[in-house]
């Protein structure tokens, strides 16, 4: 019933069918076989000189084999619009950085930039810890809102 390479015998099947069907047929079926088989598995070629056998790997892959070989995906990558976004507000953050006093760049480059905690800052600024925070929720609301006046 079926013919070389497992394409079932169209002639057989549908006698009547006229040439060009049975041809569509076929090239049909082998477009199938095609990309539910053939893409998906791996090939391989023999060099005769130096006796070695390089596997040459399926162009396409199912789901189940990748999570079979422990393949993991990203997920969660940035659209473009949010990529842009985000790089607009970097460049509104630091045109708003750049119009602080160097004594307030130099607290926010502390706590943000260095990680040092408040105590750390006001201990080497010479100053309360409680001065440090009261500073620093100054210096962002000048931060948002110099931002808001770029936007």
């Amino acid at each position: 019933m079926t013919e070389k390479y497992g394409i079932p015998d169209y002639k057989k099947m549908y006698p009547d069918a006229s040439e060009e069907v049975i041809a569509e047929l076929r090239r049909t079926e082998r477009k199938i076989r095609y990309q539910e088989h053939d893409l998906k598995i791996n090939g391989y070629e023999i060099n005769q000189e130096e006796k070695i056998v390089i596997n040459i790997p399926g162009r396409e892959d199912s789901l189940e084999r990748l999570v079979e070989m422990n393949k993991q995906f990203v997920n969660g990558q940035p659209s473009v619009e949010e990529e842009v976004f985000r790089k607009i507000m970097s460049e509104h953050l630091h045109r708003a950085f750049r119009m602080l006093s160097i004594e307030e760049q130099d607290l926010i480059h502390r706590l943000y930039f260095k990680k040092q905690s408040e105590r750390e800052a006001a201990y080497q600024l010479g100053i309360s810890q409680n001065a440090i925070n009261k500073r620093r929720h100054k210096i962002l609301e000048k931060l948002r809102k110099n931002i808001k006046n770029f936007v």
